[in-house]
């Protein structure tokens, strides 16, 4: 069951009637974790692969929860104080090396022992939730959450240098189903503005598509979604005087960059980031 991608935090009433459960979102690997009994634990991920062989700790853990019980989770990495997705993709000996530690965290419960309870609101999955986890010790955990909005958007901002990277937010009466969420389930990502660099120009001289930039920490990215009307005119208008002849770019094809950069102020969202244009800085 997987989220849809929303602009703004919907209020209580946002997501039908009954209310809204937020839900921290937190940067990681989603799956499912089947505790087995005598037979090891699968940490089932998004593609259907089991993540147990790679995170034989979270397996571990896993398979010391009641037979038949079955989670939906999210598998996480921390490191010098934030979340550290990038160390899920390292082996577990360069992990242990640098003192990363792992987590699951559950944010809704699929079955208990011998009864699958997917049909059941959102709202008695999650007190079932709580309930079964109320003894177990990390590195399982339940996700935070509340249904209080004012409460999740200070979470968001106060957790934000941990590396949460948003909320997500579900109706309270929403059972669980496998082929799809609607938008009953929505998901919030915080965007942080910057500025950056210009260096080229996509599409035509005339008529930009995009904006190949760079960011202060060396990355560069071409913006997307492609420009408005309006904002091709602004950035053709301001990079006339500045372009260079069209060059082939091993990345991006046919690009016009520029003699000198301009500046952009841009958003960044989602992991890798997205970078999407906002207006050329005055400066």
């Amino acid at each position: 069951m997987r989220p849809a991608a929303v602009t703004a935090v919907p209020p209580a009433d946002g997501l039908g009637g009954g209310g809204v459960q937020y839900e921290l979102k937190l940067d990681g690997f989603r799956c499912v974790a089947f505790a087995r009994g005598d037979r090891p634990a699968f940490l089932q991920s998004r593609s259907g692969r089991d993540l147990a062989p790679e995170f034989p700790p979270i397996a571990a853990a896993v398979a010391r929860l009641p037979e038949g019980l079955v989670l939906d989770a999210e598998l996480v990495a921390w490191r010098a104080g934030r979340f550290a997705f990038e160390e899920l993709f390292r082996t577990r000996q360069a992990r242990a090396g640098e003192d990363v530690a792992l987590g699951l965290i559950a944010f809704d419960l699929l079955a208990l022992p011998g009864r699958d309870v997917r049909r059941l609101p959102l709202t008695d999955r999650r007190r079932l939730l709580l309930a079964a986890l109320a003894d177990v010790p990390p590195p399982i955990q339940p996700v935070m959450a509340t249904t209080d909005r004012a409460e999740a958007l200070e979470w968001m901002d106060r957790l934000a240098a941990s590396g949460v990277e948003g909320l997500v937010c579900k109706a309270a009466g929403s059972a669980y189903r496998p082929q799809g969420a609607g938008r009953v389930w929505v998901k919030y990502r915080r965007a942080d503005t910057v500025d950056a660099l210009v260096r080229a120009v996509t599409g035509s001289a005339a008529r930009p598509h995009a904006l190949v930039v760079e960011l202060d920490d060396g990355r560069v990215l071409l913006t997307a979604p492609q420009l408005t009307p309006v904002q091709a005119r602004r950035v053709a208008d301001a990079a006339r005087p500045f372009l260079a002849p069209p060059a082939q770019d091993p990345t991006h094809g046919t690009i016009h960059p520029l003699t000198a950069p301009l500046r952009a102020e841009l958003t960044l969202t989602g992991r890798p980031p997205t970078a999407t244009f906002v207006r050329l800085r005055g400066d």
